[in-house]
């Protein structure tokens, strides 16, 4: 598998890839919208109450490389602009890396 060489993303050992997200709730939609600070900065249409933004993060990332929500879990910044999510390794190895390209 072969990552795209970008700040936001990297590969564990197990061959599983985090994500390093800066988060921007309660935008008009969910779009990727460059980088803040080495992270992909995303804007999401959910509030950030009761977990919605992250469960949106999760489903936006989930269609976004084209993998099941399963696959992808936030493992640090729950209650933080600033969030890591991992993407198993299993599908990691066939998600699609290029759809998180953003145009600087």
């Amino acid at each position: 598998m072969t990552l795209p060489s970008v700040s936001y993303l990297r590969l564990e050992k197990t061959g599983a890839v985090i994500v390093d997200i800066h988060v921007i709730p309660n935008a008009s939609r969910t779009q990727a919208d460059g980088l803040h600070d080495g992270a992909l900065r995303v804007r999401l249409h959910a509030p950030p109450v009761d977990g919605k933004a992250n469960a949106a993060l999760v489903a936006w990332l989930a269609d976004a490389v084209g993998v099941a929500k399963s696959h992808v879990e936030v493992i640090r910044g729950q209650t933080s602009k600033r969030k890591q999510l991992r993407i198993s390794a299993l599908a990691a190895a066939s998600a699609d890396w290029t759809q998180l390209n953003v145009s600087l």
